[in-house]
């Protein structure tokens, strides 16, 4: 009897541990390739195989999104056109554009209309007494003789004065002002754009690392449903022992305990799904609640090599050398103001009124042009002091320059290393897997013949679920590095 009973025990536990070292077989989470989950098989057909089985089907509590699966590329496209960040980066991009055209036709003549209307109320009368005036001969001698002069009687009026017409300035020399302006103007342009490849560039980091964070969920979740089922396995196999007689009831309550913590973790890992999914949502521009499905593959990351931690293509440095540029031209800007101004100037119009003896002395159409010159003699220092103040600010800036150039070398430096030590991560976690693999096989064979306990079954389950999940975050930690690294160097396309 007691052989029979020894017999029937190890045919009870070769079914729950030979559940197990099928699932640790067949659910092996992966990147590139997503294991996909097969239908269950009863129970008593798993007891009576031998032969791995597939991977087991998902529990209704984590069902996937019924919608078409997304991939990478097409959840950064989303994000390209629809984040609110690029597009206020485009607006930048215009307005600079608009001035860039604004300061090149301050090269070019301008042309104007003008018009003035002024009324005066001033009026009066000049009057010369008439009389007996000797005549002067033509070389300027008196002859002796005398003409009459009746008089001169004047009567203004100042009234209305009214005029109007175009005037043509054509700028010779401002200081320098006016070409300085252009090629700030033209710093700012190339300032904008590199604004707006960095804000391409974090669009690109955030939604790829969402995008990441929704593949982990959904490996985090098979993996969490894999755990499940070997524990329901094993639950059923000790729950029938038990009604045998041959397990106490301290393991079938052992093994339930474990099984609602699988159930738990199930939950959680559900919920971490469709987080990541909401999220994702936002970053591509669609409502938060919209079902979300993603290809459950990353890129592979590279490796970062000798001379890889250059940031000659980082947007943030050339945004450096053109704010730079513009502090340069800001400091010429400021000298040209104590610098002579000459300019250019025609006028052709029409100017009318000023009243005389009931007419009108100005009336008529007139060409005017000169040329317009402007010196600055002295203005108690405002001028030089400003010039003193932008030579300040622009030698701050060069520290500021060189120091913000230094941290970017270190990040760059730092984004390389951690990408080399994350590469290293997955190297290991791999490792563990295939000694928690080893591991739970082992203890599956020793558990069959009643050689381990219940416990160190139920812990190399929990090792292997470990391990999994730690290949998982390995793999998501490592494609966050190389998004952090290609940033650094300024390589996300």
């Amino acid at each position: 009897m007691k052989r029979i009973t020894l017999l029937l025990l190890c045919a009870l536990a070769a079914g729950a541990g030979g559940a197990a070292a099928q699932t640790a077989q067949s659910v092996r989470p992966s990147f590139s390739e997503p294991a996909e989950p097969a239908q269950k098989r009863p129970l008593a057909e798993m007891e009576r195989s031998e032969q791995p089985v597939s991977k087991p089907a998902p529990l209704p509590s984590a069902p996937l999104p019924s919608a078409a699966p997304l991939t990478l590329d097409r959840c950064v496209e989303l994000a390209r056109a629809n984040n609110r960040r690029l597009q206020a980066a485009d607006r930048q991009v215009e307005a600079q554009r608009f001035e860039l055209r604004s300061a090149r036709a301050l090269l070019f003549p301008s042309l104007g209309a003008s018009g003035t209307a002024l009324y005066g109320t001033t009026d009066g009368r000049i009057g010369i007494a008439g009389g007996m005036l000797p005549v002067v001969g033509a070389d300027g001698v008196p002859t002796g003789a005398s003409a009459y002069f009746p008089g001169l009687d004047l009567n203004y009026d100042l009234g209305w004065l009214y005029g109007g017409g175009v005037q043509l300035e054509q700028p010779l020399y401002l200081g320098g002002k006016v070409r300085t302006g252009y090629r700030m103007a033209g710093s700012a342009y190339r300032l904008a754009l590199e604004n707006r490849r960095r804000s391409e560039a974090e669009t690109v980091v955030e939604t790829s690392r969402a995008y990441a964070d929704v593949v982990r969920a959904q490996e985090l979740c098979k993996v969490a449903e894999a755990a499940h089922a070997l524990l329901g396995e094993l639950q059923r196999s000790v729950q029938r022992a038990f009604r045998e007689g041959m397990k106490p009831r301290s393991e079938v309550l052992k093994v339930e305990v474990k099984y609602r913590e699988s159930e738990r973790n199930l939950l959680r890992s559900a919920h971490a799904r469709r987080l990541a999914a909401m999220y994702l949502n936002r970053c591509i521009g669609r409502p938060l609640t919209d079902s979300l499905a993603v290809e459950g593959s990353l890129p592979e990351a590279e490796e970062a090599g000798p001379g890889a931690t250059g940031i000659a293509d980082r947007p943030e440095l050339r945004m450096l050398d053109a704010q730079y540029e513009l502090q340069r031209r800001q400091v010429e800007l400021t000298r040209a103001e104590r610098r002579p101004q000459v300019a250019l100037v025609g006028r052709y119009g029409y100017l009318g009124g000023l009243g005389l003896n009931g007419g009108t002395v100005l009336h008529g159409w007139s060409f005017l042009a000169g040329v317009r010159l402007s010196v600055p003699l002295f203005h108690f220092g405002r001028h030089t002091n400003r010039v003193r103040a932008a030579e300040a600010r622009f030698e701050q800036f060069r520290a500021e320059r060189e120091d913000a150039c230094e941290l970017l070398e270190l990040e760059a430096a730092r984004a390389a290393d951690n990408l080399e030590e994350a590469q290293l991560e997955v190297r290991l976690a791999e490792a563990e897997v295939r000694s928690a693999d080893e591991h739970l096989r082992a203890s599956r064979r020793r558990y069959e013949a009643g050689f381990e306990t219940l416990s160190d079954y139920l812990e190399a389950q929990a090792l292997w679920q470990q391990a999994q999940q730690q290949r998982v975050e390995a793999q998501t930690a490592r494609y966050v590095r190389l998004l952090e690294y290609r940033r650094a160097v300024g390589r996300i396309d």
